[in-house]
């Protein structure tokens, strides 16, 4: 085989099993080093695949498209600064908590710290902002790589997506001959045999139980004799926000919600609780034993943290993975006790 042959045979390879894992979109930028990513991904049928003439305009474009669906939306882009632009993105999707891949071409290591044009240090470029980085490499399409590109792929896809959700970054340093006249190397192979049979994904992710979590929290909700939800920003297309209305609606209790969170309407949602909340006289009236809070605790801190950061109630929170519960002002607050842990779904006491 040829070089291009084999760097497309093992780029179809991955991008076959991103499909098997479930994305369906991905984001394109023009540029020479990156046209075999550029030409694997807009050749692969089963993705939507956007092209833009910006790379800031695909990373962000990339970063709605995976907020809307709440899954793992590919980008790429060409090698040297272009790679750079897309930082911005690779940030928002940090503090948002949207599952990205962000996928850059590079020279190969023979190319770099010589002079030569488009190359900068694109290794680890994005820091602390995305999840986790691969330097790719480049080998030869044998079967053994070839399932470890279907490996690295699904890795790749359920790192971005599942516990905190957010950007990963894949580093691919591609050789010359980038393209070729046979239409034959670029995207018309027969399929390799390394995939699993029926479109099953090389590598699965089981979801993480919850039980012991639940067990607390149902305990906590029976001895409650006057509670409320308090529903923070949690973008991901998950039945959390509607479940918490529904709950609210069923056992009386008001619920808080921030305009993020999905649940501002329904008959539990108080409108202008903010005020309400620091009117000294109506919380007196009105404070709860039990507060349980969804999604992110900003809502808690900025805008429910005056007289409820003081009431006598036990507080429950149920985060993401790996988004730490706390006060935000560095301090206990007055009979709210809550306990952080390693990798905590819900955060009690």
């Amino acid at each position: 085989m040829t070089p291009a042959t084999d760097t497309y045979l093992l780029l179809r390879a991955f991008v076959d099993e991103l499909v098997r894992c479930g994305m369906r979109v991905a984001c394109t930028s023009p540029g020479s080093r990156c046209a075999p990513l550029v030409l694997t991904l807009a050749r692969e049928r089963r993705l939507d695949c956007y092209s833009h003439v910006d790379e800031r305009c695909a990373g962000f474009f990339a970063l709605g498209a995976a907020k809307a669906s709440g899954l793992p939306v590919a980008v790429t882009c060409t090698s040297g600064t272009a790679a750079a632009e897309l930082l911005p993105a690779a940030i928002e999707a940090h503090e948002a908590r949207v599952p990205l891949l962000l996928l850059s071409a590079d020279r190969p290591p023979e190319l770099r710290d010589n002079g030569a044009g488009q190359a900068i240090d694109q290794l680890k470029l994005f820091g602390s902002a995305v999840k986790w980085f691969v330097e790719v490499g480049t080998h030869d399409a044998s079967p053994e790589r070839l399932r470890w590109m279907r490996t690295l792929a699904c890795r790749a896809y359920w790192t971005a997506l599942e516990g905190r959700p957010g950007a990963v970054h894949l580093n691919f340093p591609l050789r010359e001959p980038l393209v070729t006249n046979d239409r034959s190397e670029i995207g018309q192979q027969p399929a390799d045999e390394t995939g699993r049979p029926g479109g099953r994904p090389y590598v699965c992710r089981p979801p993480v139980s919850a039980a012991a979590e639940d067990t607390r929290l149902r305990e906590l909700v029976a001895a409650a004799k006057r509670g409320v939800i308090v529903a923070g920003r949690y973008e991901r297309d998950t039945p959390l926000g509607q479940a918490a209305a529904a709950f609210c609606e069923a056992a009386g209790w008001p619920l808080l919600a921030d305009p993020l969170s999905g649940t501002r309407r329904g008959a539990a949602a108080v409108a202008h609780y903010d005020a309400l909340l620091h009117d000294e006289a109506f919380f007196a009236l009105h404070r709860p034993d039990l507060v349980v809070h969804v999604g992110e605790e900003r809502i808690i801190e900025m805008q429910a943290g005056g007289a409820a950061g003081h009431a006598d109630a036990q507080k429950h929170v149920v985060l993401p993975a790996d988004r730490r519960a706390g006060d935000r002002r560095h301090r206990a607050r007055d009979g709210i006790a809550v306990r952080n842990r390693a990798k905590p779904r819900a955060v009690a006491d």
